[in-house]
């Protein structure tokens, strides 16, 4: 781990201040993901500014019904909210699908939110990796792709999105809020957020640099059966092959994002159209511009069997 600075904020505007006089500047919470890659000299940071004691650890509801959720709120916390289980279940078991007890108490929700690729070549740093060193190549690309992306890939990279959480943020259409370095604030939906890879990889989000996350909210509940379905390789601790987020309401509509298949959360709302029509149907226009490798071809199929699983669940 390379030398580093540090200072621990007194205030939002007075971290994000910080962070946008710095290029080099990060910001820190939990830590889960970025000390991991600090160690291994993928993130490389001169100076880390702690946000722990901003005061972005609470809960609240807004005026018209629904819930913002500090940015510090830790996973634990945010899980087993009273509000969140009864009112946004999908999300809470979308959390409890991640990561282990110990990691869930440390990672905050906008950590979630930000935590970067599992993709074995980004974190192997003899490798060519166009996320961690723009135009070095992709490994990825005719190397080992079992666990990589089927849809919405580029040439120069073909890496999934590891959170859980936000294929849950994504089917529940949640807003991103954020304060940049010279104060002003924006409200970014969750669709927008992520960025698929295109030409820059390294690019994951729409954030400007210096830009914090401070609340993600969530609109008034839309009740309907919701349903987390994590299918990985062992039983704990793993990320997905294939994950579905789902919102199922009575008359058989709802929503739908897919993991474990994209650069983000993947959701197509034509799909979803098609829900009535089976999980089949939806799944055929869900991933309808596909592009698997050899390895990963399964993951098309694996994404239909799991949506009708949820499907059936959600039917009873």
């Amino acid at each position: 781990m390379r030398a580093f600075t540090y200072e621990r904020a007194s205030s939002v505007e007075a971290a994000a201040k910080a962070a946008a006089s710095n290029p080099e500047a990060k910001f820190i919470a939990g830590g889960t993901n970025l000390l991991d890659l600090m160690k291994l000299e993928i993130e490389t940071p001169t100076h880390l500014i702690d946000v722990n004691d901003i005061g972005l650890d609470k809960i609240e509801p807004t005026q018209d019904g629904g819930l913002r959720i500090g940015a510090l709120v830790r996973n634990t916390d945010l899980a087993a909210h009273e509000t969140v289980r009864r009112d946004y279940g999908l999300l809470s078991r979308a959390l409890l699908a991640g990561a282990s007890g110990q990691l869930r108490n440390k990672a905050s929700t906008a950590g979630n939110l930000l935590q970067r690729t599992r993709c074995p070549y980004f974190y192997d740093t003899n490798q060519p990796c166009n996320k961690r060193q723009p135009g070095s190549g992709c490994s990825a690309i005719g190397g080992f792709s079992r666990q990589h992306a089927v849809i919405g890939t580029s040439e120069a990279c073909i890496a999934t999105n590891p959170s859980d959480m936000a294929i849950a943020m994504r089917a529940l259409d949640a807003v991103v809020e954020t304060v940049k370095g010279d104060g002003s604030r924006r409200a970014i939906p969750i669709a927008d957020f992520h960025r698929l890879p295109g030409d820059t990889p390294h690019i994951e989000t729409v954030l400007e640099p210096g830009e914090m996350i401070t609340a993600v909210v969530l609109p008034p509940p839309i009740g309907g059966r919701q349903i987390y379905r994590k299918v990985r390789d062992r039983a704990s601790y793993a990320f997905a092959l294939v994950s579905v987020g789902a919102v199922i309401q009575s008359n058989g509509t709802g929503r739908i994002a897919v993991g474990g298949v994209a650069h983000k959360p993947w959701r197509v709302e034509a799909a979803e159209a098609e829900l009535p029509n089976g999980a089949r149907a939806a799944a055929h226009v869900l991933l309808a511009d596909a592009r698997p490798t050899e390895e990963n071809r399964f993951k098309v199929e694996l994404v239909e069997r799991t949506l009708a699983a949820v499907v059936s669940e959600a039917r009873g």
